[in-house]
């Protein structure tokens, strides 16, 4: 699906991506984790285009995407799900849908209806600005609007964050049911490790910019924890 190799990134003097590789499978939740500031949210913006980067490549369905503008990796099939959300508050729920069918990249002109299945809350709520949500009913219209393009790559930074449990938990059933019935690929950016235990097949850990562990979810040991993870 996606396959970085060799990235490098700075921002002014600061070199914060360091030779990172690593690649995502197809259908499967990659849950890339780490430390507050050791690059994962600028590796997400870099794979969504919101960051240049200095070097290496971005691997997309076997093109080379690292020049490519943001609005063509969203029509390509990139969504990306922010850590804070980013809805427009003052702008209601179909509002905030419609833009994100802007970069649908087949065209399609109304809201799937699949996306209310998966987030009823929202059908009740189109009229309803999207300031006047909880932090909860947010980051479903956040994911919401993401899968507005039809996304085959998903990326979800920091989704559990600031969320009251049953949501946490409903957003993890959809990505289960992203990854396992509609086979998109997430990359989930997340510190919480139940959540990341539950619902993710692999993983990659990042420190000072580059990978320092990975594999299989069952293979994130105490020992890695510890030595990457540990506050």
């Amino acid at each position: 699906m996606i396959k970085i190799d060799k990235l490098n990134q700075f921002y002014g003097q600061s070199h914060t991506l360091w030779d990172l590789t690593l690649e995502l499978n197809t259908g499967n939740c990659t849950c890339l984790m780490g430390r507050n500031g050791v690059g994962k949210t600028t590796l997400a913006k870099a794979i969504m285009g919101l960051l240049p980067v200095k070097s290496g490549s971005i691997i997309y369905d076997g093109k080379d995407i690292s020049k490519l503008s943001s609005d063509k990796r969203a029509g390509i099939g990139i969504g990306y799900v922010p850590q804070g959300r980013e809805i427009f508050s003052q702008l209601s729920v179909k509002e905030n849908l419609d833009i994100g069918l802007l970069g649908n990249r087949n065209g399609l002109k109304s809201v799937p209806q699949k996306i209310y299945e998966l987030f009823p809350v929202l059908k009740e709520m189109l009229k309803r600005k999207g300031g006047d949500l909880s932090g909860g009913q947010q980051q479903q219209l956040a994911i919401a609007r993401a899968l507005c393009i039809e996304p085959k790559l998903l990326i979800l930074d920091e989704p559990s964050e600031g969320i009251q449990p049953n949501i946490v938990q409903q957003i993890g059933s959809v990505i289960d049911y992203l990854t396992k019935e509609e086979k998109i690929t997430v990359m989930l950016i997340e510190q919480k490790l139940p959540f990341a235990r539950k619902h993710g097949d692999d993983f990659y850990i990042i420190d000072r910019g580059s990978v320092v562990a990975n594999g299989e979810i069952s293979q994130l040991s105490d020992d890695i924890i510890k030595q990457y993870l540990s506050v």
